[in-house]
């Protein structure tokens, strides 16, 4: 994906059609979305080392006391810049890139985020870290580099486990393989704490369901990996001071073993391999003519709309300049953070508050499996990201790109009264999906354009399910799933950014509902009539705008332009969130501040550069002292003709059962949102859709020119020349 500049493309006319050509600007908001070219990515990486004036390690290799990048990612520019440029002839604003780096041989080891630039040479760099954030950003709040993990495994294994030789012999069957460790979040009790329980599985496959009943508490704040040391050790259910209390207790006879059945290497029951054999293959998808989409660089047209899409490092997909004939109706779509808040009675379950964007939801997107994760002839897109090293990688098909039908109508009607008619159009949409793969789960992202003009923000959670040792009331936590294996209760909560510019920059935010009016009868005053009435409230501040998780909120909220339709209404965009949220931790917890975002399924506040994101990935591990507190973006600011962005809210309760095993299902675990046009067209724009069908009893609906899909035989009897199967995603991959 290259970086965006002027070129040619054909305007869509009300049908979707292209029927002109022009020369068109389009600044892709980051190319705004990314640093796209791997020669940008190492060009940054060669003007911080010789610029800085400090040696940097490789961050694939540094120890905490060293000088490292953490990532290189794309710096958005201004919004009012971007909109001068694109729209008032403006000048093009520069490129940049936003390094992150850690700065752990100084006096004082900080984090430090630094603006570079202009790409693709760069020849300067500023220091953005206390304007973004008010102060230096402390080192104990940095996310963990997969160095870091490396160098606790090596603890583990050269001065955890031989600590307790007779136990990991005897009850592990430990033999320097057979065991592997997953990391709780947040890392502590307190600001400063860099303390994190460590789960121990069965290194097999599918190994989160397979907990041994070892957990380890391991104080890694020093700098110095000589002073790591282990705070607090739990097996089946007893608590000890460290290993060398487990080993004298347990050579005394005082530890109730519960002995694990060693699995077999492929996992056994947690094996995703089928088991059934190879039958008729599934039903596939297929475009008769070819796509009916185009995609240039990183920009994507189909039918009416128009966007731009590109990858975030912290937090994955995200689409700009969202156009529906022409028209820009979102600026900027994209996920600010997901967060699984778990419950058990061991303690690394129990302390357990993922917040992913802290890990990284963009950098562990998932290479996409041809006709499994996408339709086997999606267009797939490589990415090229830069993070915990001095090289860049392509991660191949990254993302896909795809027109989906969905099998069922969009709009139809039989009409059997009167005419005799029928008038149906399919629901074909487009789907812009990339999959997260984020320790145990998978999280597949989707952005979905129909043709009415609406979009849907939409995620679906499979992969692996987290699980404890089952011992003691691990009933009162989740349930029972396998011999020693507890899938334990846990939330999903989601949080998008939506910065809608519906008809102009400026809008109002609006709420329609129903209630009930009691009536006499006009014909018959003696008669009692109770009927719905619509009632409107303008929301004019941020706090009439935010809405708790369990308030009630008016069913259609609507982001409304000055502007009005043919029928002398506000033109808008109706909000609509599909979610089963319920709580996400209790406000008076000591982080909760941290993830405040999800005390709202919806708020909606001014739009202001200094607020670009909900959270912070510095959140994670000081929730205690949070980086980004979303609750004090909400401080009663007017709402009115000003512009506005919706934090959106979704999520579910998940409660692990049997049939997560070995694998927990998209079926019924989607949440997400909807814009939808509400008064902002005269009609229904895909009437002007070409899909569509009509024919009347008057027709002879089995000729092609009255009803196309009659000769669908004929025009789609020629299956396409389906690509090779091809797969990268077990190239360069770090082993932790």
């Amino acid at each position: 994906m290259l970086p965006g500049r002027v070129f040619a493309r054909k305007q869509p006319d009300k049908q979707g059609n292209f029927t002109s050509c022009r020369e068109v600007k389009f600044y892709s908001v980051a190319t705004i979305l990314r640093l796209s070219l791997l020669q940008e990515l190492a060009q940054v990486v060669q003007y911080l080392r010789v610029s800085l004036g400090v040696p940097l390690a490789d961050a694939a290799h540094a120890k905490p006391s060293d000088n490292c990048i953490a990532s290189v990612d794309v710096q958005l520019p201004a919004k009012a810049e971007v909109l001068r440029f694109l729209d008032a002839g403006g000048a093009r604003p520069p490129r940049e890139a936003l390094a992150v780096l850690y700065f752990g041989a100084q006096a004082e080891p900080n984090v430090t985020e630094y603006v570079v630039g202009p790409l693709p040479a760069p020849t300067y760099h500023r220091d953005v870290t206390v304007q973004k954030y008010g102060g230096k950003v402390p080192y104990h709040r940095r996310p963990a580099l997969p160095a870091e993990y490396k160098q606790v495994a090596d603890f583990f294994k050269k001065q955890v486990f031989p600590a307790a030789p007779s136990f990991m012999d005897q009850v592990m069957e430990y033999d320097g393989a057979n065991l592997a460790a997953v990391t709780a979040a947040p890392r502590g009790s307190r600001s400063g704490d860099r303390l994190t329980w460590f789960v121990v599985f069965q290194n097999v496959s599918g190994f989160f369901l397979h907990p041994v009943g070892l957990e380890v508490l391991v104080d890694h704040s020093s700098l110095d990996l000589t002073q790591w040391a282990v705070h607090r050790v739990f097996y089946n259910g007893q608590y000890y001071r460290d290993m060398s209390e487990l080993e004298r207790i347990y050579v005394r006879g005082g530890v109730h073993v519960e002995k694990v059945r060693r699995a077999s290497q492929d996992g056994d029951f947690s094996s995703m391999r089928p088991r059934a054999p190879v039958a008729a293959t599934f039903p596939l998808q297929y475009e008769p003519q070819g796509p009916r989409y185009s995609i240039r660089k990183n920009l994507i047209i189909f039918q009416a709309w128009s966007f731009a899409f590109g990858m975030s490092v912290t937090t994955g997909m995200r689409l700009f300049d969202i156009r529906y004939n022409g028209e820009r109706v979102v600026y900027e779509m994209s996920v600010q953070e997901a967060l699984s808040v778990y419950g058990s009675n061991c303690p690394g379950g129990m302390s357990t508050r993922y917040m992913d964007s802290s890990f990284g939801i963009g950098r562990y997107s998932s290479p996409l499996v041809r006709g499994v994760d996408c339709p086997y002839t999606a267009t797939y897109v490589d990415t090229h990201t830069l993070h915990e090293g001095l090289s860049s990688s392509r991660r191949t098909a990254a993302l896909c790109i795809f027109e989906q039908n969905l099998g069922s109508p969009l709009r139809r009607h039989y009409s059997n009264l009167q005419l005799l008619y029928y008038g149906g159009m399919v629901n074909s949409a487009l789907v812009v999906r990339s999959i997260t793969t984020v320790g145990n789960y998978d999280y597949v992202w989707d952005f979905i354009f129909y043709q009415n003009g609406a979009i849907e923000g939409k995620v679906q959670a499979t992969g692996y399910t987290s699980s404890s040792f089952f011992h003691g009331n691990g009933l009162q936590y989740g349930n029972r799933v396998w011999e020693h294996t507890l899938g334990t209760i846990h939330t999903h909560f989601v949080n998008y950014k939506v910065d809608l510019d519906v008809g102009e920059v400026k809008n109002s935010l609006v709420a329609h509902d129903m209630a009930f009016e009691v009536a006499q009868a006009p014909w018959n005053p003696e008669q009692q009539i109770e009927r719905p009435r619509l009632t409107e409230k303008a929301l004019d501040t941020e706090d009439q705008a935010a809405f708790r998780l369990h308030s009630t909120m008016p069913r259609y909220i609507y982001f409304a332009t000055n502007k009005k339709n043919k029928w002398g209404h506000q033109r808008g965009y109706r909000i609509q969130i599909i979610s089963f949220a319920g709580d996400h931790i209790p406000e008076a917890s000591s982080m909760e501040r941290a993830i405040s975002w999800a005390r709202y399924k919806l708020a909606v506040t001014r739009r202001k550069e200094e607020e670009p994101t909900s959270t912070s990935v510095y959140n994670q591990n000081d929730p205690w002292t949070p980086t980004v507190a979303f609750a004090d973006y909400i401080n009663n600011e007017t709402i009115t003709n000003e512009d506005l962005v919706a934090w959106i809210t979704a999520g579910f309760l998940h409660i692990p059962h049997s049939e997560d095993i070995p694998n927990t299902l998209t079926v019924g675990n989607s949440v997400g949102f909807l814009l939808r046009p509400y008064n902002y067209y005269d009609l229904d724009p895909s009437i002007y859709s070409p899909d569509g069908v009509f024919f009347t009893s008057e027709q002879n609906f089995m000729a092609c020119e009255v009803n196309p899909i009659t000769c669908l035989s004929q025009t789609a009897s020629c299956l396409p020349s389906f690509p090779p199967f091809t797969y990268d995603g077990f190239q360069n991959i770090s082993r932790l």
